[in-house]
């Protein structure tokens, strides 16, 4: 007989969980006692809010495919981490958020921080349930680790009364049935070949989930075998090296015009595993709904997905991974006609990574990414959340490896820090570095001091030009001139960072950047250099008129 608690415990170590997040409550005290026992076998992350704790679990999931485990408490605990759920469902990202509930006797009346769990969580997660008795906790872990991780992966939430961790069962602990995923059929690789074989203008375009290293080795070795040009979707730039010679750019948010035009020009695409939602379509402008005029493959692992907004000539329910496995084992197309439309593309996209926005004031954000970019080795790991601050991350810092960048397509804000710490913990060996804005990083600058608790040696760059910037410049072009509720006063960042215990520097000229660079690189601690850039620099092509800012 053992506490329902330590019956969780058992389970997840059965499923091979390895971290967890949390912010502790008094509704699942009997779990952290039973983590005390394994906490040689399992690394348990205190973090200071509940939605860094579950930005954290789904940076885990991004970077290992498996579900990453946030524990939060009742009430306002898992409202706080709901943005963390909502995060993995955009983002395809295996989670499990485990969140302690008020005892089952008091249910239904209004108790303490009582929320219907199963209720509230519903459109944001794969699955939300209750769990009612201890006996039953390795089935419902199990088929949470299965929810999350089958098909297009997402988020599984799972509400755990306070009196059920406390209860005691002789409940079996089993480990989990092996994991399959929806194979490809030889018929169906033939007809994507043919498609692609008989094309005049195609074109790739990749994203979504599940996705691998090995699934980048393979879409690399098709690509070039084919000279097929392929287009990543919304920060998924690390699914193939920018260096390859057939990565042609990113769709994504302020998508380029040339760029789109060969979106619109192209009568053969394929898409794997990209959902073709109004950010890579550009607000649904580059394919005609429902009948795209390009000939639309789409290859999806969630059968629902196909048709949901376009009618694809072929639709297929399959792993993208494995089609594109199979795809590489097929012979190269013989008469590849496309070879200089795919060699024009990618030199437009070196083009606009080669541009540069005139600086006048402040540090220059291009030199800034340009200097981290010739100092840090391939396998970094870059993090960021969202705000204007990115586009410069996307433009100018190249991803040649697989599981590389962690950025929400949620856009999600204060996700950067939290995901870096997750990945420095998991990779100590590896440099890590977020970007966040001074809106984005002051959301989760709390979870600095939680760098400098577990020593992540994690570097942040802090862009602050005083306002929610992505926000001012929408308010420029609607209504110019008229600035309401978007600028900030914002604390002195570096002396917080030392605060904390970190490595914290000011740079308010270019030149500056370089030896404050390699000083916090030497500290070997969290460091946090804020960079001081031009206000009427919005985006590397969006500049306020003088006096506006």
């Amino acid at each position: 007989m053992r506490s329902g608690g330590k019956i969780l415990v058992e389970a997840l170590l059965a499923n091979g969980a390895d971290f967890g997040y949390c912010v502790p409550g008094e509704s699942y005290l009997d779990l952290l006692d039973a983590l005390y026992d394994v906490r040689d076998a399992f690394s348990l992350i205190v973090c200071r809010h509940e939605g860094g704790a579950a930005n954290m679990a789904e940076a885990y999931g991004k970077l290992t495919g498996r579900p990453g485990l946030a524990f939060v408490t009742r009430g306002p605990g898992a409202t706080h981490a709901s943005i963390g759920v909502h995060t993995a469902m955009q983002d395809a990202t295996p989670m499990i958020l485990l969140v302690g509930q008020i005892p089952r006797e008091m249910m239904g009346r209004g108790a303490f921080q009582e929320v219907d769990f199963a209720a509230m969580f519903a459109p944001l997660a794969k699955w939300a349930a209750q769990i009612e008795s201890a006996a039953r906790i390795p089935e419902f872990i199990n088929r949470a680790y299965a929810v999350a991780t089958s098909g297009r992966p997402g988020p599984v939430v799972l509400a755990i009364p306070e009196d059920v961790f406390e209860e005691r069962s002789d409940a079996p602990v089993a480990a989990p049935a092996p994991q399959g995923r929806a194979g490809v059929d030889a018929v169906t690789v033939r007809a994507l070949h043919d498609e692609l074989a008989h094309a005049e203008r195609p074109l790739l375009i990749v994203g979504g989930g599940p996705w691998s290293a090995t699934a980048s080795h393979d879409l690399a070795q098709f690509a070039q075998a084919n000279t097929l040009p392929v287009l990543v979707e919304f920060r998924c730039q690390d699914y193939l090296d920018n260096a390859h010679p057939s990565y042609v750019g990113e769709l994504g948010l302020g998508l380029d015009k040339t760029l789109a035009d060969r979106v619109r020009d192209a009568d053969v695409v394929l898409a794997l595993g990209a959902r073709l939602g109004d950010v890579v379509t550009d607000g649904y402008q580059l394919f005609h709904v429902p009948e795209p005029k390009q000939r639309l493959l789409l290859v999806s692992p969630d059968p629902d997905e196909l048709g949901r907004v376009y009618r694809p000539a072929v639709g297929v329910a399959a792993d993208p991974a494995a089609v594109i496995a199979a795809l590489r084992a097929s012979p190269p197309i013989e008469e590849q006609r496309w070879a200089p439309i795919t060699a024009g593309m990618r030199e437009e996209y070196r083009r606009r990574g080669a541009a540069t926005p005139h600086v006048v004031r402040g540090v220059d954000l291009a030199a800034v990414v340009r200097e981290l970019r010739e100092r840090l080795p391939r396998e970094t790991i870059v993090t960021n959340g969202a705000g204007n601050y990115t586009v410069w991350v996307r433009r100018y810092f190249p991803f040649h490896e697989f599981g590389t960048q962690l950025a929400p397509r949620s856009g999600a804000m204060a996700y950067g820090l939290p995901a870096a710490i997750a990945a420095k913990l998991l990779h100590p060996d590896r440099p890590v570095v977020c970007f966040a804005g001074d809106g984005c990083f002051a959301m989760a600058s709390s979870e600095l001091a939680t760098a400098a608790m577990y020593n992540a040696a994690i570097l942040v760059i802090v862009v602050n030009n005083g306002m929610y910037g992505t926000i001012r410049m929408h308010q420029e072009r609607r209504f110019p001139h008229r600035v309401s509720g978007t600028d900030l006063a914002n604390p002195d960042f570096a002396a917080l960072a030392q605060a904390c215990g970190a490595f914290g520097a000011r740079v308010e000229r270019t030149q500056e950047f370089a030896p404050v660079l390699e000083a916090a690189l030497a500290s070997g601690r969290p460091a946090l250099i804020e960079v001081i850039v031009d206000r009427h620099v919005l985006t590397p092509s969006f500049t306020l008129p003088e006096g506006a800012a």
